[in-house]
């Protein structure tokens, strides 16, 4: 289950196994937080509940398309990766408030509402995983943050999520060796 979906935290790479279909040659994560980026967005958008996202998502988008029949260990990927991503999302929305406000303190002469909503949910996602998922290296979670504004974002995404988010890392680095050292 979500055990079973580590990231080798010394290199940085992403699991052996590979989702099959869409997801072809993505590790479990990645293929996790696109599919969670896209619920976000789909949540956010069309003010749907997220039950109703989770409902909706397309699995079979993601089985191999080159067999009607994907293989059982295919649809345990996908199937994990979707687990994972509801997690994602079900943490986002749960501490949204917090996410959102910190992106705010640190997104100079930016707007959450004016920030374009691929990068806006990008960022809630990262900053979500950052906080909560510890398992995860934070240079990890930057760095697919990073890829998923290139792959879904406008074409100055990459930078704009990559200064973002580093200048949060700056930032909360800076607030705990602060506190560190009061106490």
């Amino acid at each position: 289950m979500v055990s079973e979906l580590k990231i080798e935290a010394a290199t940085g790479e992403h699991d052996e196994e590979r989702a099959p279909g869409k997801g072809r040659g993505l590790g479990k994560r990645r293929l996790a937080r696109e599919m969670a980026l896209q619920m976000l967005y789909q949540q956010e958008l069309g003010a749907t509940a997220l039950e109703e996202v989770f409902d909706s998502y397309d699995l079979d988008g993601y089985a191999d398309e080159d067999d009607a029949e994907a293989p059982p260990r295919h649809r345990r990927l996908t199937q994990e990766a979707f687990s994972y991503a509801r997690r994602l999302v079900e943490g986002t929305r749960q501490h949204g408030s917090d996410i959102d406000a910190l992106i705010r303190r640190y997104a100079e002469n930016w707007r959450l509402e004016r920030m374009p909503p691929i990068d806006r949910n990008i960022l809630r996602l990262a900053v979500y995983e950052m906080l909560h998922e510890q398992s995860v290296p934070k240079v990890v979670i930057v760095d697919e943050a990073i890829e998923l504004a290139k792959k879904f974002g406008a074409e100055n995404s990459g930078r704009f999520v990559n200064g973002l988010l580093d200048g949060i890392l700056q930032g909360q680095g800076r607030e705990a060796s602060a506190a560190s050292s009061e106490g």
